[in-house]
């Protein structure tokens, strides 16, 4: 009768009312019932609104038993979990600004939310629900309605969500590992299990109300857990109807708060952050994550992960667990590209080619040419000494071993992430996640169009015809393609301030070349420019981020996407590709733009017609793609953890301000909960996608910073804690929610790892000078093209600058713009060329065929290896081992056997019941007659 109840009161549809507002819940506004008190029993408010409907939706109103004061006064303590009764849980919050209080013309528009309020706030009583209405201590105009889900109504969703819940204890016992034996090593690093007991195990099913004595039911209070509780009662909330307009019913939480018909909706924390609850009855879950999760003392423990799990529910907890087993692996990366980083240091005495930069005899007489038009001097290659050396410490062998390692290394990672994962989603049971998925609040609200369904044959609605949608997908198509043109044009503007900002730091060099200033020692023109670009790239990649975050939102709400994983896999889908673009762009240009199509002196390449292209340093890019990877990787992470910190400290900090001082401390749970910032749906999105940039960074790019995993590892081991201090102090507690895995990130970083053996092979072949110093060490620095005697890096610098004629510049009047800058004959230029004189002067020679060869033999030996690599260990890591496949086969034939045997117990009890019933029939029948 209660279901039957509430569909009476949001399927009949009646008419408008004066305002044109329609149908408050599908009843009209004269002849709706109030919120039902939560002093009356469940029942009892059913069975008068089932007689209201009955009789003629009849107003509660003229129903005098059932009139009791609208609001209760709070007489309970302040960390109480409970109604005034102290018996029921409240299991949700509601909370809005009393209309009567507002000071405000608008009164039309606040009867209108008073009456949708109303309703949805009778149609979840008719629900089962019960409410409880209490005024702020603090504010008047606040109103909050406490939420609690009675017995029955836990079970009867618990069904229609199937929920596992517990049916024995698990006693499968737990196999010894060869690591137990270092147990006195790694507690150290444990949760101290006294503090936070590790959580027992059971089997478990989805739950059956017709077979309720089959489950672990010791007591009705503690079988579903707070988490369960607050997660039905949100399902409730996000399903019930307020309003019937335009054949349309409105309906979900979601809704009346984005229109601000209530303030805030929320599960509650258990206690406070800081110090445990007095209430003896209360599991201090908060307060536990707070000291061995949250604190900066715990910032070496391991994460626990059960409790994590437990109070804010798997999505959450598999979060968590991605991001330390991420953090764990990039441990073993950063040791090693610290190893490479530290060969490169400790060999850069070693290094010819940049000795034979900085000598006086040798780089201080080769005169370089003019690197723009007109304004440029020439310049001597020995003021490139302090950028050649640097370049030693990453341009090294170590670099090339480092980038063969990391493309391993990232398989591993991928791979055994997927059996971690398999092991938690055993442990936490969401092997067979059945939960069926509906359609989001905002997508059945525009279902005005009927259609026949092919399957069903059956009438439903959908939000817009098949034109409709390739019109709206071919829109939003466009949108993404024109932002992602827009980040290519900031990215041109960067190259053109480049080459207009280098033109004037080249223009201003000193005329003394071989002075010993330190700003002109290390500020050179190159340098100068790098820099200044990266800081203004940098700059304008936070300010194109910040708004496409809300484009990309307007354009995927536009889509309209069915269910709320849709929403989130398309809005992944365009949040990844523009900060793809976005953050990674800049480093594509240096690493495999910049220098390769400059032309000669004598033929350069123009941008524009007017800007000559940028040229590389005489060893290359690499070091400007560090410089790069440097500030937008380090400008990241330091940007993101103040964000995090500061903004919800501080607004948090402004709240309690408002409020009188010191009366936050006297305030009930619900309204300190209140006070503190909304988590939002799209928060953890922001977490994942952060890190998966990083990731990009660490991977595509980690053979130009071998330093990279290292800087990702600090900025992990912070953000972790720093995650956990924003969930536990500053945020409300979030709805738990059901994840199997991490959802569309998983294939984006698939992606991204294939992507990374490219672009580490073409920064080592393209950008890196090794290709080039291989070849000659091995074949032009003995006979037939050298004339060393042995093997030997001597004569490289030389070997790689061509010659040019400077009579051969395009301009070679006597208005000449470069014989008054020096009186030079010829001068020096990166390449391999011809000089001039040759018979194929200024054409590319031997040497850069070679080149050419074998970067292109390297790319395609390096990349077969890794990927033949990658192959075999996915082939030989499986996704789930064979312990945690072993576990889940005995756990559902167990469970399946529990199952079975108590049905097949109860069929033979009945049986033998009827049996016995038959036999005394049978008894009296044929027993004869008395007389």
């Amino acid at each position: 009768m209660q279901m039957m109840t509430r569909d009476v009161l949001l399927e009949m549809e009646l008419e408008e009312d004066d305002d044109d507002d329609g149908d408050i819940g599908g009843v009209p506004a004269s002849k709706r019932p109030l919120m039902a008190p939560a002093t009356l029993p469940s029942s009892l408010v059913l069975e008068n609104l089932e007689q209201t409907i009955v009789s003629g939706f009849g107003s509660l109103e003229s129903q005098q038993d059932f009139r009791t004061p609208e609001f209760e006064e709070f007489n309970g303590k302040l960390d109480s979990l409970f109604f005034n009764d102290g018996q029921r849980r409240i299991d949700f919050v509601l909370v809005y600004e009393d209309e009567s209080r507002k000071e405000t013309n608008k009164k039309g528009s606040n009867e209108k939310q008073r009456r949708k309020r109303r309703a949805y706030e009778s149609n979840l009583i008719c629900d089962g629900l019960q409410l409880e209405a209490t005024r702020s201590l603090l504010d008047d105009k606040l109103v909050f309605v406490k939420v609690h889900a009675p017995w029955e109504v836990l079970c009867t969703y618990a069904e229609i969500m199937h929920i596992k819940l517990p049916l024995k204890p698990n006693d499968l016992k737990t196999r010894s590992s060869a690591f137990d034996n270092f147990n006195w090593f790694t507690k150290v690093l444990q949760v101290d299990e006294s503090i936070i007991k590790p959580e027992q195990e059971f089997f478990t099913a989805p739950f059956e109300k017709n077979r309720m004595n089959d489950f672990y039911i010791q007591d009705r209070d503690t079988f579903f857990n707070p988490a369960t509780r607050s997660r039905i009662v949100h399902f409730i909330l996000s399903r019930i109807k307020y309003q019937v307009r335009d054949n349309v019913k409105k309906f979900g939480i979601n809704k009346l708060v984005s229109s601000g018909i209530y303030k805030a909706a929320f599960p509650l924390h258990d206690c406070n952050f800081s110090s445990p609850s007095e209430d003896l009855s209360c599991p201090n879950e908060r307060y536990l994550l707070y000291r061995e999760w949250a604190h900066p003392r715990s910032i070496y423990k391991k994460q626990p992960l059960d409790l994590i799990r437990k109070y804010y529910g798997e999505k959450i907890g598999i979060y968590f667990a991605w991001l330390g087993y991420y953090t764990q692996m990039l441990l073993l990366a950063a040791v090693v590209g610290v190893a490479c980083f530290l060969y490169g240091y400790f060999n850069q005495n070693n290094c010819t080619w940049s000795k034979e930069v900085c000598d006086p005899d040798i780089g201080g007489k080769i005169i370089m040419c003019p690197q723009c038009d007109k304004l440029c001097p020439f310049w001597k290659l020995n003021i490139t000494c302090e950028s050649s050396k640097k370049l030693c410490l990453f341009d090294s062998f170590g670099t090339l071993v480092f980038a063969v390692f990391m493309g391993v290394w990232v398989t591993l990672f991928l791979e055994f992430w997927k059996r971690r994962q398999a092991e938690l989603e055993y442990e936490w049971d969401t092997v067979e996640l059945q939960q069926e998925e509906q359609a989001r609040p905002e997508y059945e609200a525009r279902c005005t169009h009927v259609v026949i369904n092919e399957i069903t044959q059956e009438e439903e609605r959908i939000p817009f015809t098949t034109w409709g949608k390739c019109i709206r997908i071919t829109l939003c198509a466009s949108a993404v393609f024109f932002w992602i043109l827009l980040i290519i044009a900031s990215v041109i503007g960067i190259i053109v301030y480049r080459l207009s900002v280098f033109i004037v730091f080249s223009a201003k060099l000193p005329k003394n070349l071989n002075g010993t200033d330190p700003i002109q020692k290390y500020l050179t023109p190159q340098m100068a420019t790098s820099v200044t670009a990266s800081l203004i790239s940098f700059i304008i990649i936070m300010i194109l981020n910040t708004i496409y975050e809300k484009v990309a939102i307007m354009i995927t709400n536009f889509e309209l996407p069915r269910t709320q994983t849709d929403y989130e896999n398309s809005l992944t889908m365009k949040m990844f590709l523009f900060q793809f673009v976005n953050y990674y762009s800049s480093c594509f240009y240096i690493a495999f733009f910049k220098g390769k199509f400059v032309g000669y002196p004598g033929d350069p390449v123009y941008w524009l017609g007017k800007y000559r292209n940028e040229e590389c340093d005489p060893g290359g890019c690499l070091l400007e793609l560090t410089t790069q990877l440097i500030i937008i990787m380090g400008g990241k992470a330091i940007w993101n953890n103040i964000q995090e910190v500061l903004l919800p400290w501080v607004m948090n900090l402004i709240g309690r301000c408002r409020t009188v001082s010191g009366a936050e401390k006297k305030a009930p749970r619900w309204e300190q909960d209140y006070h503190l910032q909304p988590m939002g749906k799209l928060g953890l999105f922001y977490e994942y996608l952060e890190m998966i940039i990083q990731f990009g960074f660490v991977t595509l790019f980690v053979a130009s910073f071998p330093l990279a995993p290292l800087l990702a590892l600090v900025n992990n081991i912070l953000e972790i804690r720093v995650d956990a201090w924003k969930l536990t102090t500053q945020y409300r507690r979030m709805v738990p929610e059901k994840a199997q895995d991490i959802g569309a990130w998983q294939p984006i970083m698939q992606g991204i790892a294939i992507l990374a053996v490219v672009t580490n092979a073409m920064i080592i072949a393209f950008t890196s000078d090794m290709i080039p110093r291989l070849v000659y060490y091995w074949s032009f620095s003995v006979p037939p093209y050298g004339d060393h005697p042995h093997y030997t890096m001597e004569g490289y610098i030389n070997n790689t600058l061509s010659y040019f004629n400077v009579a051969d510049f395009k301009s070679k009047s006597k208005e000449n713009p470069y014989t008054e800058l020096g009186d030079y004959t010829t001068c020096r230029y990166r390449d391999f060329r011809y000089p001039p004189g040759h018979p194929q002067e200024y054409k590319h020679n031997i040497y850069y065929w070679h080149v050419i060869a074998a970067k292109l033999a390297f790319i395609i030996v390096m990349e077969h290896i890794i990927y033949s690599v990658k192959f075999f260990i996915s082939y030989a890591i499986p996704d789930v081992s064979k312990s945690t496949k072993s576990k889940i086969r005995r756990e559902k034939y167990l469970t399946q056997k529990l199952l079975h045997e108590n049905h097949l117990k109860d069929m033979t009890k009945n049986m033998g019941v009827i049996a016995e019933r038959m036999i005394a029939v049978v008894d009296n029948n044929i027993r004869p007659k008395s007389d």
